[in-house]
C-alpha cells in the first residue's frame, strides 16, 4: 500500500504489506498427487502439457491462444473430443481438421468485433452440461478472463491447463488486487495437480520469496479425485523445457511446496 503521509510536501512512504496472506495463498497452489497419473498431450517442447489421465467423457477442448503446431488440440481430437480454438492475432488455424472449429477473436471481457467472452464462446459452441477441457495461453489476459467467467461455465471444465503470466506481480499491491482473487477462486474449485516452470520466462526474487514470470499449471476439478498427497518431486519425468536452447528453470519452494 502507498500512502501520502506528509501532506503538502508530497512525501510518499511505501509500507510493505504483511507477506503472510500471500504465502498462505501460494500454499494453495502447491501441487498434489491424485489417483490419476499424468500423461502428456502435445509436443515435446512448447505447446505440450501434462494432464491427469481422467479424460474419458470430456466432450470438447477449448483452446484460446493458438500455438503454431496445435499438437495439444490434435491429441485431444484423437481422444474423441471436439476442438474449439480462438485467437484474434491469426486468420487461420494451423489445425485443419473437421473436428476443429476456429474463431478469429480474442477472449475478452465483452463481446465486440474483435473479442468474445469465455461464457458466450462456450454457450455458442458447446451448450449443455458435458464436461469440457480448457487450455488457455493468452499472454496475460487470462487473469481478466478467469475473473469474469461464471461459476456455471467454470464448473464445466473438468481439467484446466493454464499459462499463468506475470506471476511475479503477486509481490505488488496491484498484482495482488487483480490476481489473488482469481487464484483463490480457482483453488476453491480445482486441485493443482501439476506445475511446470516455463523457461521462456525468468525467476524473480521478492520479499515473499522467489516467484516466476511464467508458470504452467494443470488443474483438476475437485469432484474428480478422492486422494490428495503432496507432490514431493518436480520436474515430472514427462516434463520438457519449453525452449530447448535456454537453461531450465526450477520451481522455487514458494510455488512447489517442495523444500
Amino acid at each position: 500500500m502507498i500512502r501520502n503521509l506528509a501532506g503538502s510536501q508530497g512525501l510518499i512512504i511505501r509500507r510493505e504489506p504483511d507477506g503472510a496472506p500471500l504465502r498462505a495463498m501460494l500454499a494453495g497452489l502447491h501441487p498434489v498427487r491424485t489417483e490419476h497419473d499424468l500423461v502428456r498431450l502435445g509436443g515435446e517442447a512448447d505447446g505440450g502439457y501434462l494432464v491427469p489421465d481422467d479424460l474419458d467423457g470430456i466432450a470438447a477442448v477449448f483452446s484460446p491462444g493458438v500455438d503454431r503446431t496445435a499438437g495439444f488440440e490434435r491429441d485431444c481430437i484423437a481422444l474423441g473430443m471436439k476442438s474449439f480454438q480462438a485467437d484474434g492475432s491469426i486468420e487461420r488455424s494451423p489445425l485443419q481438421d473437421d473436428a476443429n472449429d476456429f474463431l478469429a477473436k480474442f477472449i475478452g471481457i465483452e463481446n465486440s468485433d474483435e473479442t468474445i467472452t469465455l461464457d458466450d464462446w462456450v454457450a455458442a459452441k458447446a451448450p449443455g452440461l458435458d464436461d469440457l477441457l480448457l487450455q488457455m495461453d493468452i499472454e496475460g489476459h487470462e487473469w481478466l478472463a478467469l475473473a469474469q467467467v461464471s461459476d456455471a461455465v467454470l464448473s464445466r471444465f473438468r481439467v484446466v491447463v493454464l499459462e499463468l503470466h506475470h506471476l511475479d506481480a503477486l509481490a505488488t499491491d496491484f498484482g495482488r488486487t487483480l490476481m489473488q482473487p482469481v487464484i483463490q477462486r480457482l483453488t476453491r474449485h480445482f486441485d493443482v495437480v501439476h506445475m511446470h516452470a516455463n523457461n521462456h520466462g525468468n525467476a524473480v526474487v521478492t520479499r515473499e520469496g522467489e516467484l516466476l514470470e511464467l508458470v504452467e499449471v494443470t488443474l483438476l476439478r475437485k469432484d474428480r479425485s478422492t486422494t490428495r498427497e503432496p507432490v514431493t518431486q518436480l520436474p515430472h519425468p514427462l516434463d520438457r523445457d519449453n525452449v530447448p536452447d535456454r537453461p531450465p528453470i526450477q520451481l522455487p519452494p514458494t510455488l512447489s511446496g517442495i523444500p
